[in-house]
Order: structure tokens, then sequence, then C-alpha cells
């Protein structure tokens, strides 16, 4: 019996030592390395980077000075540039100094009179648009989480450890891109959950779960592998730009630097060449949400039984008035006017929803433009935008909405009518 009691108190102790040590390799797993950076909060302004600048002052402040003044304005011709397409004469250092909201130091050496320096600059949206006439409104994606993949020694890397991809994610300034670009960066139980292996895991469900999370609508998953020839010597990065919960490919290209201290900027102009890759498929509607991730359908006009539904009848019941009695509405009686004439008032304005399809960005601009033309439009604007769907526009509109329909119809839109909405769309969509 003793021996049956020492064996039990061993095998007790074996399995608290097993889980033990089973719930410190979890703990290690969550705490142990550092990973992740937070990223950088990105803003609307315009931002211009790689500005070199090599000046002389009376000392090292006043050479810092006449650096930043000097980048101010070699970043505003390039903007100018950039936008418009042309060279500028430039403006005043003290109007430079209006609409330049923060300065990004890149690199710099401070001497006792030189200053040398790679400088970022940043101007407000509102400001220096209103001088280039670029500050309108913009088209930007549905907010898509990234899922920053690199390859490097045969293994794959997200969130696990500090990885030189995940830092230039983090770096990176979105705030001039059309993607709204979520970026986690590993924190608490994230790199759990954000693995390599999640980019082949199609199940929507769980999806779903890690979408919700963090506030996203779908998923982009930028690739780098990176392949060194020697330890030190030349690196070869392969990008690739991928989307969706299927992992689906939308191209990719090479980059290489001839020494692997230069990889963090390999990574940095590989994000940039990406990101233009996410916009332009964005443009072209490739890059759209998919509809399986979405758990609740969009109101549906078609599901509607409108034939017999009639708010005017249903009001005029409620209130007890009869056809007989009712005055039509925007006309004033004779006895309002002293025997007169009726006079037909001014129609009231009233606002619509207007639901319509957007395959792409351009379909934005066709359809508001479409609306606009038609009489009694005062404003028609896009209230909520799902390229590759359908869109909701909040139309402002003189006269009833069966007058809009109707003129609609006129401009060969294919509409249906409900209460205060309308949905349109054209023959073969």
């Amino acid at each position: 019996m003793s021996f049956l009691s020492d064996f039990r108190i061993k095998i007790a102790a074996a399995v608290a030592v097993v889980t033990m040590l089973a719930g410190t390799v979890v703990y290690a797993q969550l705490e142990g390395t550092e990973r992740g950076v937070a990223p950088l909060a990105s803003t609307g302004d315009f931002e211009v980077m790689g500005v070199e600048v090599d000046v002389h002052g009376d000392n090292a402040v006043d050479a810092r000075k006449k650096g930043w003044e000097e980048a101010q304005r070699k970043a505003w011709q390039m903007l100018y540039k950039r936008t418009q397409g042309g060279e500028t004469a430039g403006l005043p250092d003290d109007r430079l100094n209006t609409i330049v909201s923060a300065i990004i130091i890149e690199q710099e050496q401070i001497g006792p009179k030189r200053y040398i320096a790679t400088l970022g600059v940043m101007f407000d949206r509102a400001r220096a648009g209103s001088i280039l006439g670029v500050g309108g409104r913009r088209l930007r994606s549905p907010p898509l989480l990234v899922l920053p993949v690199m390859w490097s020694g045969g293994s794959a890397q997200v969130f696990e450890s500090r990885t030189e991809w995940q830092k230039a994610w983090a770096r990176f300034s979105s705030g001039d891109s059309v993607i709204d670009y979520v970026r986690p960066y590993g924190s608490d139980s994230e790199s759990l959950v954000l693995t390599a292996g999640q980019a082949n895991r199609p199940s929507r469900r769980w999806w779903r779960n890690i979408l919700d999370q963090f506030g996203a609508a779908d998923v982009i998953i930028p690739i780098v592998r990176l392949t060194y020839k020697y330890p030190g010597g030349p690196v070869t990065g392969r990008f690739t730009a991928r989307y969706g919960p299927d992992n689906r490919f939308i191209d990719s290209f090479t980059l290489k630097v001839s020494r692997s201290e230069d990889v963090a900027k390999m990574m940095d102009q590989g994000i940039a060449r990406l990101d233009n890759i996410y916009s332009s498929a964005l443009s072209r509607g490739v890059l759209k949400t998919d509809k399986s991730l979405i758990i609740e359908d969009p109101f549906n006009l078609d599901e509607l039984d409108l034939e017999d539904f009639n708010l005017d009848d249903d009001l005029a019941v409620e209130t007890g008035e009869s056809d007989a009695s009712a005055i039509p509405v925007g006309t004033i009686s004779a006895s309002e006017t002293g025997g007169e004439t009726p006079v037909t008032a001014p129609a009231a304005i009233i606002s619509i929803s207007l639901q319509f399809d957007t395959p792409d960005v351009g379909a934005v601009g066709r359809g508001e433009s479409s609306v606009r033309s038609i009489p009694g439009v005062t404003s028609a604007s896009t209230s909520s935008l799902a390229l590759g769907g359908v869109s909701v526009m909040s139309v402002n509109y003189r006269g009833d909405i069966s007058t809009l329909a109707q003129a609609l119809r006129a401009q060969g839109w294919q509409v249906q009518q409900g209460a205060g909405a309308l949905r349109i769309s054209r023959s073969g969509q």
C-alpha cells in the first residue's frame, strides 16, 4: 500500500510540473520576446519625404534652422510638381511657415557650422490644398487589416519577433493613401492570432472574429521574401501583394540592395510600391470587400412588396382627413388669398436615400453627375461608399420622390421606389 501511495504522489507531482511548464511556455510565448512596433499616427496632411539639405550657418543652431527652411522650400516645389505636374517659383518663407505642419527627421548630421540631413515635410492639407486646388473630398477604401508576412531563412514571421518588415509598416505614413490601413503590432495575444498560417485559413467565421476585433472590413496580405547572397552582402526582396480571406494574388515585384544595412530602405521602397498597387487595384474594382465577410445583408428594395404601399393614404386614414377636404400640398386656397386665383407655393426640399451600383471609382462620379443634372436636385453626394457593391447617395430634391423617379427613368435608369428611398441601376447590372 505504501508503494501505491508513493507512486500516486509521484504521478501527481509530475502532472503539476508539466502543468507549470506548459503555463510557463504560454507565458513566454506571450511575454518573452519583444515584438511589434506601434504604428505612427497618420493624418491626412500632404507628405514629402527624402528632402536632402546641406547648408552652413553661423553656428549649429543657425545651420539647422536654415536647413529646415531650405527643406520647406524644396518640399513645396516637389509637392507642387507631384500634384500639378509643373514647376513653381515657390512661396515666401513666412507663407510656408503657416502651411507646414511638421518636419520629420530621417537622418541628420550636425556640425559646428554645418547641417546635413534628409528630412520629411508635412503640409497641412486644408491650407496647402487651397493653394494647390486639390484639397477636396477623397474616396478611401473600407478599413483593411494589414497582415505583413516576411519570409527569411526558410521561415515565415509576422509578429513573433520584431522584423524589418513590421517596422517598415509601423513607420509608413498612410495619411495620403486612398487605402485605410488597420495596422496591428502584435501586442498581447495578437501574435497568437495573426500568424503566417492565418493567411491560408479561408474559414469565414474565423476571419469575421478577427476583423471584428480590429474594426476592419477585409484583410490585405503584403508578403516579402528575403534572400541573402552572403552575410552582410547583397539582399534580394521579392514583394507580393495579396488580399482577402482566400489570399488572392494582385501583383509582385523584386528589389535589390548591395548591403544588408540597406534592407530597411528597401522595405520602405517596397511598401510605397505596394501602396500604389493596392490603390490601383481599388480604383479598378479588383480590391473589394468579400461579400462572405458581411454578417448582415444590406437593405434590399427588391425583397420588399411595395405595390400596395401608399404612405399618403395611410396618413389620411390616421388623421381622419377625407379626399374631399384634403388640400393639395404646395397650394394656397382662395380664402387665404382674398378670393384671388390660387397660387402654387414652391415645393419643399426633401432628402432621399438613393442606392446605386459602384463597381469602380468611376461609377461613383458618373452616378453623382447623372443625378445632379436633374432639375430640382440641389445636392447629391455619396454618403456610404462600397466599391464593388452598392453605395448610398444622399440627395436633396425640390419636389416629390415620384417625380425624381420619373426623371431618373428618363435618363435610362431602372428605378425601384420605396418610402423615402430609391434603388437605381443600369440595364444588365
